[in-house]
């Protein structure tokens, strides 16, 4: 990796020196350059072209600013055609873009050429909301960024937290629910089954672990539930069909009508099965988190039908 050194700088705040302070960047360096180093310091990425004429304006003024800044902020630059694959996942579509990144996660940005004023309040900005995020701010970051689908930004937030605190059981069950978000169900089996024994039982943890029964439990009905439903419809008291449709919806991400189903199921029979509806209704309330809308709507109606 080439360093862009400035003649005659002197050493940045903060025992930073200007090599540290503006580097090459690529695809396999990023994490690294960019998200690692970000919990430090804000690092800002240019992302340039050989081609691009505002990009020989905007960088030089840049690399200045930044030098300026001596080590409140870092930047790398990273050349789009020589990583396109990069700038595709990032959804750079013209040049110059940059973005700025606090505490592993993009907080700021602008595309286009900029004044030497602009970026100086550009990095002015970054410098004054660079404060660390309590650790309450950063598990809700992961856990909207997981809820919203992208478990992989998730995972490596989750990742940060158990680097500082190995023993973090929301951030490990949040890595875990990553993992099975992702399809990756043997690592999680092959984590839970090393994790340290109070780890194990913490209840987040726990909640993963059922988690995953229901969805082992659910694969083995892959692909049944119009056969099932064709049962019910001839049939609404074939209690096991409605128990296993249950578990097909639950597998299939559809965990609003498995609960549908079991809540239907314990109303015509409660005793089935050993009460088996109301205890699989646990696991996937447990599954889902205490706190889950469908989670509180579903104990509330569970409530209704065992008090009515």
């Amino acid at each position: 990796m080439d360093f862009i050194i400035g003649s005659g700088s002197k050493p940045a705040a903060g025992g930073a020196t200007p090599s540290d302070l503006i580097k090459d960047g690529s695809a396999a360096t990023f994490t690294a350059d960019v998200i690692e180093a970000s919990m430090k310091a804000p690092v800002i990425v240019d992302f340039w072209a050989t081609w691009c004429g505002p990009c020989k304006q905007l960088g030089p003024a840049l690399e200045k600013v930044v030098r300026e800044a001596r080590g409140a902020v870092r930047m790398v630059k990273i050349d789009v055609d020589k990583n396109q694959e990069l700038a595709a996942q990032l959804r750079i579509q013209s040049v110059p873009t940059v973005y700025a990144f606090a505490n592993g996660r993009p907080v700021d940005g602008f595309t286009g050429a900029q004044s030497e004023s602009q970026l100086r309040a550009f990095v002015q900005r970054l410098t004054k909301s660079a404060a660390q995020p309590s650790l309450a701010e950063v598990m809700d970051e992961a856990k909207a960024l997981l809820a919203q689908g992208d478990a992989e930004t998730a995972a490596q937030i989750f990742q940060q937290v158990l680097g500082e605190d190995p023993n973090n059981g929301p951030a490990m069950a949040g890595l875990l629910r990553c993992l099975m978000a992702v399809g990756d169900v043997d690592s999680v089996v092959q984590m839970l089954g090393q994790l340290p024994p109070e780890l194990a039982k913490h209840a987040e943890v726990a909640a993963v672990r059922t988690a995953l029964e229901l969805q082992q439990a659910a694969a083995a009905g892959a692909g049944q539930a119009a056969e099932l439903r064709r049962r019910l419809a001839a049939n609404a008291d074939d209690h096991q069909a409605r128990f296993d449709l249950a578990l097909a919806y639950y597998g299939a991400g559809e965990t609003e009508a498995a609960l549908e189903e079991l809540l239907e199921l314990f109303r015509r029979d409660r005793t089935w099965n050993d009460d088996g509806a109301r205890k699989q209704l646990l696991k996937m309330f447990e599954a889902l988190g205490g706190a889950h809308p469908l989670t509180l709507q579903g104990r509330r109606r569970l409530s209704a039908l065992l008090f009515a």
